[in-house]
């Protein structure tokens, strides 16, 4: 079968056994409160805002990148009944954005520092934007080089960078119940019940063959929680509730489920998991755009990963963002559509300064189920690959308009 429009599109078998027949699997996940995911989900809601804004004043999206943040952990001093915060966190934006264009102005700081407090307010309860988190806004204008792709218009623009991307579909039994546990634990209905459970939340997750240990670290907000004993209580009570969920969720010959495990009695607030604000960053814990989980929402240490950090870049040129979304998209796309595979892994490589839809390879490595043949699928494949790059400006809308998860 050919391919249009010259796409070099290579599909061959991978020889490997599938994750799920491994002997072991480690897969992360850094929850919604943790300090790595605070960065990334709210750098990319920045570029969301920057992109909407540039599409009102100019119609098309300028050069931006976001990629590039700090958040600096506060000072706090936890207590039985409730502490205080003695030093707010320092959230710093980083990189580059368009601040004008034939002398129209973006008010690129002001939408920043907007975008990370809506966040806030949305996802961390106990957090206040206003006086909990100081902002530094570090976002400089963009080289003449890479702002100039920007004002070459087109259906898909050219990439900024030379760049690699991989996904994979589908997800393991371990990749899915880690990602799971996190979402349970910060859903709304979880935290309703328990609301001293707070919103940073890490899952790992641990097979050996089928066995699973899952051993969870869950902030505790110390208004809620009157003494040591109380906390224990409390953690048991939710320990219980956590190992009924997965056991509802999973099927592994044995699970074992921990829960804050740094915890020793007998030393009072310095011997328990206790935070102000429901996050480490309140007074512990640093974080950084690019140091959480993949596009996906995990954290797969088996698998193939890249390096690029998808959350802030820009949606039509940084490839760093597109391609790692992407690579996954296509995989599962493979996946559900091609009959006979077991596993499917996507690279795409970029060139800069070639058009975002016309990557210099673009790679698909399938295990197939017992009975398929690579020749059954091979057409079948590249068919999908070639119509998933070639609707690549519609999924470039969909990421600016933020409707694609990026963590």
């Amino acid at each position: 079968m050919g391919v249009p429009l010259g796409r070099n599109i290579v599909v061959e078998e991978f020889k490997g056994l599938p994750l799920e027949r491994e002997k072991l699997e480690i897969v992360e996940r850094k929850g919604l409160g943790h300090p790595d995911t605070i960065c990334d989900s709210i750098l990319d809601r920045v570029s969301v805002a920057l992109s909407k804004e540039y599409l009102d004043k100019f119609g098309t999206i300028m050069h931006h990148n976001t990629d590039k943040s700090l958040l600096v952990a506060g000072e706090v001093e936890t207590r039985f009944g409730g502490g205080e915060v003695k030093q707010p966190m320092l959230l710093i934006f980083g990189d580059r954005a368009t601040t004008e264009v034939e002398g129209v102005s973006i008010p690129v700081e002001e939408i920043a520092i907007q975008s990370a407090k809506e966040w806030i307010r949305d996802n961390l309860r106990f957090v206040d934007p206003e006086e909990h988190v100081r902002y530094q806004v570090e976002l400089k204008p963009g080289s003449a080089a890479l702002t100039d792709i920007f004002r070459r218009r087109g259906k898909v623009l050219n990439a900024n960078d030379t760049s690699a991307a991989v996904g994979y579909a589908p997800m393991s039994k371990t990749e899915k119940i880690v990602l799971k546990t996190e979402k349970y634990l910060n859903s709304a209905a979880f935290k309703k019940e328990f609301p001293e459970s707070g919103e940073d939340v890490k899952v790992m997750g641990l097979r050996k063959n089928n066995e699973l240990t899952l051993t969870v670290a869950m902030a505790f907000v110390d208004r809620f929680v009157e003494s040591e004993e109380d906390y224990f209580r409390r953690k048991d009570e939710i320990l219980e509730r956590l190992k009924s969920f997965i056991g509802e969720n999973v099927d592994f010959e044995k699970i074992d489920v921990r829960l804050n495990t740094l915890d020793v009695r007998g030393r009072g607030v310095n011997g328990i998991y206790l935070t102000v604000l429901g996050t480490s960053a309140d007074g512990a814990d640093s974080g950084q755009v690019g140091r959480g989980n993949c596009p996906n929402g995990v954290i797969p240490l088996n698998r193939h990963m890249g390096s690029e950090a998808a959350a802030g870049k820009n949606p039509v040129s940084h490839v760093g963002k597109i391609y790692n979304l992407l690579t996954h998209r296509m995989a599962n796309a493979i996946y559900e559509r091609v009959p006979g595979l077991e596993e499917v892994h996507v690279w795409l490589v970029s060139q800069i300064g070639e058009p975002i839809d016309q990557p210099a390879i673009a790679a698909a490595q399938i295990i197939p189920e017992e009975g398929t043949r690579i020749e059954e699928v091979r057409g079948q494949i590249v068919e999908v690959m070639d119509s998933e790059l070639g609707n690549i400006d519609r999924f470039c809308e969909e990421l600016a308009e933020g409707k694609i998860p990026i963590c």
